[in-house]
């Protein structure tokens, strides 16, 4: 079966691509530096020919409100047309738990713009919102910098690594289409301050983490709801202490 890769050659996309192809399933990566550019319409006619599935593992390069939204609206209805062109059975997307509770946000309103245009195309679908990634605690914690501080809300979220999700998007895109959002997670609800304070250990960064429930995230104020999934959300396989211990250096 031929898959293709929104993004293939990113953090998810390549270790996605890579579990496919173990498979035995004609996968391609698609990215600019692949040649296949869903903003300007380049090589995509000719990356989705053909193909079963589409992953749309994609993500604006700006958080600016506008920037991000033209990104996931160009994107996603350039990406749409040819796979309607082509006869796609099933289009998947990765998405952010809690993206419906952070519409405060230009780039939550953006991917939320995205996700109605999937279910507005006719084509079969599955989104996946995922929690954070392990692999991001670093940028977490650079959003809450403050000269020597990292100040960042003790509200509860439910991050998960990198591998996990690449084993569930490849599970879900040899899957039939659900046509509607599926959540996933990590293992471990803690709270955002504390698993940052954990990493900066980790990596030995010596910054002081401050919890401070008025502290924004990306501009958001959180509570112990905005970033944790539903009930029965499909859960990581690895522990959060466990990453730090074997990964944490490596991003």
């Amino acid at each position: 079966m031929k898959i293709v890769v929104i993004g293939g050659t990113g953090l998810i996309g390549s270790k996605t691509v890579e579990r496919l192809r173990k498979r035995g399933h004609d996968v391609l990566a698609a990215a600019p530096n692949t040649g296949v550019n869903t903003i300007t319409g380049e090589g995509l006619t000719e990356a989705v020919a053909g193909a079963s599935v589409v992953i749309d593992l994609a993500n604006s390069p700006s958080f600016e409100d506008d920037a991000a939204l033209e990104f996931f609206r160009t994107a996603g209805r350039n990406l749409l047309a040819a796979e309607s062109q082509a006869g796609v059975k099933h289009h998947i997307a990765l998405s952010v738990v809690g993206t419906e509770r952070l519409q405060d946000s230009g780039y939550f309103r953006a991917k939320h713009a995205q996700e109605e245009l999937i279910r507005s195309s006719g084509i079969p679908y599955t989104i996946v919102h995922s929690t954070q990634f392990y692999e991001f605690m670093g940028a977490i914690a650079q959003s809450g910098a403050e000269g020597q501080s990292v100040r960042l809300p003790p509200a509860l979220f439910q991050p998960i690594a990198s591998d996990d999700v690449a084993d569930i998007m490849a599970d879900v895109a040899l899957s039939s289409p659900m046509n509607r959002m599926i959540e996933i997670a990590g293992p471990d609800r803690v709270r955002m301050s504390d698993a940052v304070a954990q990493f900066l250990k980790a990596t030995d960064d010596p910054r002081t983490p401050i919890a401070d429930p008025h502290a924004l995230y990306f501009g958001i104020e959180l509570d112990d709801s905005t970033l944790v999934p539903g009930a029965n959300p499909r859960i990581g396989r690895m522990h959060y202490d466990d990453w730090l211990k074997h990964s944490a250096r490596k991003n």
